[in-house]
């Protein structure tokens, strides 16, 4: 028994001697202005508790081709759906009232060690947590008829870990919550600061305009890791529905400049995103009847009037084609997405028990390194979804019809995506270079005016 209590007692020192020297560590990351500053948006938009950031190496986001391969993947996964679940779930608890103006500049900031206190619970790792406009997108989900606990669970249980590339050249990376409706993205900072800055005109034209074609943006937030970098990302909607197969998809921006998708490249990767001299190569159309021609040209052009108010271009008209003859057999879901759920209950457990020299942390750290991803079942996946939205209505998308109005056997998926690029000095630039050399008219970059006219007249 005197053996055992010394045991013990030794055991607790050293779980108390590590907890105190994060304790210490956290407080000196927090001083580190250097690496740690909060952004010079928070003084912006008046938080009062920002320093101000440089420009060095340590203030740029980190994008999805910086993050290592293998299990820090996990770790990032982890601490961005913690800061999710307290931050969302502390806002959803509160009573409903009106949205003001402050609403839309607000940031709310959380800090996650693994003892916890008062505001946030214990965590896997230590990690600091900033939820933006926190009741403007509680407002902007309930818009979009996302249930605030169906939202949560979604996010937070288990999970998609696919990683793709955007179709675009941002370098961002994203990852699928577990029934494929919400999507995870890091962006830059640039994108996170104009976000925070349309975002009450996002809002208003959201709720003025239910069935919306605009990306569907659920939340907006930023971790900072420990010896680390700050990392933006943003919850959204998934323009793809996660129970039918996408035989075909296009991004397209109604330019021709580098628009185009080698045809080796397509024979690699039958399911690559294709893009505008592809979709016109192959004499492609969007088979719409005058009722659903009328609907969807109505809306296109409320959102794209929207965004060159905005001063915004280069954005995407993402188009996902179903063959309903075809169906799911080529089952391109079981090929191409896993899922990675860790056994966290029993790692919390097995902490609880200290029977080990080790702190919760590194139980956590072990369970998650020895969890290995397993292929998902598509019987998983839920049927009808969005059905809030006329574009989402016909089983999840927008059912093809001949002059007739008609049914015909295609669906189509569709969102305009990639709208938080601005004409700033920096597209200005693109567009006085590129001029010089190829057709004005053809290139990407180019004012929102002439872009959003020449994006409506290609569809």
């Amino acid at each position: 028994p005197d053996v055992a209590a010394t045991t013990s007692s030794r055991l607790s020192e050293d779980f108390e001697r590590e907890l105190s020297a994060r304790r210490r560590a956290f407080r000196r990351w927090s001083r580190h202005r250097s690496l740690y500053a909060d952004d010079n948006e928070d003084e912006e938009y008046g938080e009062g508790t920002g320093t101000g950031a440089g420009t060095g190496g340590g203030d740029r986001v980190m994008m999805g081709t910086r993050i290592s391969e293998g299990h820090q993947n996990y770790v990032l996964m982890y601490n961005m759906l913690t800061g999710i679940r307290i931050a969302v779930g502390r806002v959803s608890a509160k009573t409903s009232r009106p949205i003001e103006d402050v609403d839309f500049k607000a940031a709310h900031k959380l800090a996650f060690d693994v003892t916890g206190d008062e505001l946030t619970p214990g965590a896997k790792y230590d990690f600091k947590f900033k939820d933006y406009a926190p009741w403007a997108f509680r407002h902007l989900r309930e818009k979009f008829g996302i249930d605030p606990a169906d939202y949560l669970i979604s996010l937070t249980s288990k999970y998609i870990l696919s990683e793709l590339g955007s179709p675009g050249k941002s370098g961002s990376f994203f990852y699928y919550s577990r029934d494929y409706r919400f999507i995870i993205k890091t962006i830059h900072r640039t994108e996170h600061v104009f976000m925070r800055k349309i975002l009450k005109q996002y809002h208003d034209h959201v709720c003025r305009n239910p069935n919306t074609l605009l990306c569907r943006y659920y939340g907006l937030h930023r971790v900072k890791l420990p010896h680390g970098r700050k990392i933006h990302f943003v919850v959204m909607g998934n323009v793809f529905p996660p129970n039918k197969d996408i035989h075909e998809t296009y991004d397209l921006k109604g330019s021709t400049f580098g628009r185009f998708l080698a045809e080796e490249e397509i024979r690699k990767n039958p399911y690559a995103v294709m893009k505008d001299l592809n979709w016109e190569k192959r004499a492609k159309e969007l088979q719409l009847g005058p009722s659903k021609r009328r609907m969807f040209v109505v809306q296109l052009l409320r959102d794209v009037k929207l965004l060159v108010g905005l001063n915004i271009m280069d954005y995407s008209l993402l188009i996902g084609v179903h063959d309903m003859i075809r169906g799911n057999k080529d089952n391109v879901r079981d090929s191409t997405l896993q899922f990675f759920q860790p056994d966290t209950k029993s790692a919390e457990r097995r902490a609880s028990m200290m029977k080990r020299r080790e702190s919760k942390a590194d139980v956590f750290r072990k369970v998650i390194a020895e969890a290995n991803p397993d292929p998902l079942d598509v019987s998983e996946l839920p049927d009808g979804l969005r059905s809030n939205c006329v574009f989402y209505s016909n089983e999840g998308g927008f059912q093809a019809t001949d002059e007739s109005n008609r049914p015909l056997p295609t669906l189509y998926f569709m969102g305009i995506i990639d709208i938080l690029t601005p004409y700033d000095i920096k597209k200005k630039s693109e567009h006085f270079f590129k001029a010089m050399t190829q057709d004005k008219n053809s290139i990407s970059s180019v004012k929102p005016a002439v872009y959003g006219k020449r994006f409506m007249s290609f569809v």
